[in-house]
């Protein structure tokens, strides 16, 4: 089976490079992600474009008002979601990620709620998503938790999506990490709204074993995951993503195609990514 990554991190920001080396035991370079594609056989990774000024000053107010990739050179199978600075976009900035937009490697556009104290419906982003109708891209939210005590958790709530997602409807949205730990407001928001789409990313930190020891099912600590899976019942809307360089791809991998039914492993690990971001196919 073939495997898209949706989510993933190829940025110079030291928390990533100290949770690689910390927690996760991952080489944080294109080396070791290369090797651990190779080996979950995923064929392509979305990337989320993000930047920092100051080593360790993520969500940084003076990075560029649009985030790239900046960890090394980007290798081919990796593709880009262009990250905003909301501190920072203007005018200008629009015109810049318009151009952007006609690369083929930049697939969409990253919103960081919760790191920038901005709700997805303020209108520092309305022109944002009339660019992302025009050129058919989707937008991508962090929703949930906030890997950094400097964001708010009140702007990363994901039933502030619901109200964009009914204004434009012609918008294709992501939301980052399924908005844990609020993982059925997140669901109920998928199940009302078709135009919501949901990744699984970053639900866990770590190696291997601690992967391993979410198996057990006796372990209630992800029964409101569980729960909120049922209750969406949307799993043609859920997408695979790491959240790379947090977890391990392959047991990540294994772990969700546990909790996954067989039955939607294709649409969950593949293509459903080809639909939410459709200038993709290119690279398949």
């Amino acid at each position: 089976m073939k495997v898209i990554d949706a989510h993933l991190h190829f940025s110079n920001i030291q928390s990533f490079k100290d949770t690689a080396s910390d927690l996760a035991d991952i080489s944080y370079n294109t080396e070791g992600l290369l090797k651990e594609y190779k080996d979950a056989n995923v064929v392509l990774g979305i990337g989320m474009g993000v930047e920092e000024t100051v080593a360790g000053e993520f969500p940084d107010r003076a990075a560029p008002a649009l985030m790239g990739l900046d960890l090394e050179t980007r290798p081919n199978q990796i593709v880009c979601c262009i990250g905003i600075n909301p501190f920072l976009f203007t005018e200008n900035s629009l015109v810049q990620l318009e151009a952007e937009l006609q690369k083929d490697w930049i697939v969409g556009i990253k919103i960081y709620l919760g790191y920038y104290p901005y709700y997805a419906y303020d209108e520092v982003y309305q022109p944002i998503y009339r660019l992302a109708k025009e050129y058919s891209v989707p937008i991508v939210y962090h929703t949930g938790d906030t890997y950094a005590e400097k964001g708010l958790l009140k702007y990363s709530h994901p039933l502030t999506i619901d109200e964009v997602a009914v204004e434009h409807r012609d918008v294709q949205f992501m939301m980052a990490h399924f908005g844990d730990p609020w993982c059925l407001t997140a669901a109920e928001v998928i199940y009302k709204n078709r135009n919501v789409f949901a990744d699984l990313s970053g639900l866990i930190v770590g190696t291997g074993e601690r992967v391993g020891r979410h198996f057990d099912r006796d372990n209630r600590y992800f029964d409101h995951l569980r729960q909120a899976l049922v209750y969406c019942d949307s799993y043609d809307r859920l997408l695979f993503g790491t959240d790379w360089p947090l977890v391990q791809v392959k047991p990540y991998m294994e772990w969700l195609a546990d909790m996954i039914p067989e039955t939607f492993h294709d649409d969950f690990f593949y293509h459903t990514a080809t639909r939410v971001f459709p200038k993709i196919q290119r690279f398949l």
